[in-house]
């Protein structure tokens, strides 16, 4: 009986396990759009830890992350919604749930996951455990019924949502604290054809690109009540008309104090807007047709970069001074920037040459170069915490 008991004790050192444990803070997905698949990356190494393979049409695909950064939800052109387990590095679920959809939004709570649609329009809410479909609201307007793309959704405080209905020439704001039973307040005659938009850090400002005439729409989202006004014009009467190579990115604006930092459709210059009265303060002449600008954590840099014929260029901007620091040459078809959590470091993809690049942005000098097959979006996970990212 004695020997019996030791048994036990004997065998306990065998049934230890050695199980490699990581924490999700340093991580981030890579879309390569060509292949449907993603990379997942980590930054503080800055290598590829993994590929996540069959997530469909990838060609204007965008991810949000869950509140514990576990999670990946990505949205495909296809309309295809995929819930992605970055630690494990496999698909958890997978949905058709629309044919053609344009990005989407995670709940303050992170319980609810918002798509936009292109086809059918409107947006659709689905639980972000089990990817069931809570609500749908279609964009139906006008006297004849029609439907309309939503573009530009963002979550909101308060368990909101808000997105533009791009052929109704409307913005909504859609209140989602019983999710199968959302509310939808709607803001008409807000500009011609709003087709992209972003909301403030702090959450307050809804500002939307209008296609179809000049300037931008803003709701204050504290005081919706005042209605969706026009602001800051995007072009002066002796500006020359010039070809538009590719829409700019509204999601990459810039905000830094007391300035939003915008690329003027269409020509090679950045516009500085003044949030005190959202007029156009200053004009800063760049490389090129600006896509996105993204404002450095610490506020004191941001990274520009460009549509045809200048996509191999990114360009440093001091945001105190708002002088250019420097042109790099970084490659063919530089398609995002995103900084790491801190700002230390920014990762760069480059579509042409399949490339990821890293720059210290101290330095100004490349860290790191890691293969990829057509990258486009780069989302790190500290967006998890972001309102609107």
């Amino acid at each position: 009986m004695f020997r019996f008991l030791l048994v036990p004790f004997l065998l306990f050192p065998l049934l230890t396990f050695a199980v490699e444990l990581r924490g999700t803070g340093d991580l981030g997905v890579v879309i390569e759009r060509a292949t449907g698949s993603i990379l997942i990356i980590e930054t503080t190494h800055k290598k590829i830890i993994s590929k996540v393979e069959g997530l469909g049409d990838l060609s204007h695909a965008s991810v949000v992350f869950s509140r514990d950064e576990r999670f990946a939800y990505v949205f495909g052109r296809d309309g295809g919604l995929t819930k992605v387990d970055i630690l494990e590095s496999k698909i958890v679920n997978r949905i058709m749930q629309s044919g053609n959809s344009i990005g989407g939004a995670i709940s303050q709570d992170g319980k609810i996951i918002a798509v936009s649609n292109y086809t059918p329009g409107g947006v659709k809410l689905f639980d972000s455990e089990t990817l069931e479909q809570l609500a749908e609201i279609p964009a139906i307007y006008g006297e004849q019924n029609q439907t309309s793309k939503t573009v530009g959704l963002v979550d909101a405080p308060n368990q909101k949502f808000v997105t533009s209905v791009f052929e109704a020439n409307e913005i909504w704001l859609i209140d989602a604290k019983e999710p199968k039973n959302p509310k939808v307040q709607k803001f008409k005659n807000v500009g011609k054809l709003p087709y992209d938009a972003l909301i403030s850090n702090e959450g307050r400002y809804y500002i939307a690109g209008l296609f179809g005439e000049d300037g931008l729409a803003l709701l204050d989202l504290w005081h919706p009540e005042q209605g969706v006004k026009k602001i800051a014009s995007m072009l002066k009467k002796e500006d020359e008309k010039l070809p538009v190579f590719k829409m700019p990115h509204l999601e990459g604006f810039g905000i830094a104090g007391d300035y939003a930092f915008v690329p003027a459709v269409g020509r090679h210059e950045i516009v500085v807007i003044d949030k005190k009265t959202w007029q156009e303060a200053k004009r800063i002449p760049v490389a090129g047709q600006p896509i996105f600008i993204r404002v450095r954590p610490d506020q004191r840099q941001m990274w520009v970069n460009f549509a045809l014929p200048n996509n191999e260029k990114v360009q440093v901007l001091d945001i105190e001074t708002l002088q250019i620091i420097k042109t790099l040459e970084v490659g063919k078809a530089v398609l995002h920037l995103e900084f790491t959590p801190r700002g230390e470091e920014i990762w760069l993809s480059v579509r042409d040459e399949n490339k990821l690049v890293v720059y210290n942005t101290e330095t100004l000098l490349e860290t790191a170069t890691l293969p990829a097959e057509k990258p486009s979006g780069i989302f790190l996970t500290v967006r998890a915490h972001y309102i609107g990212l």
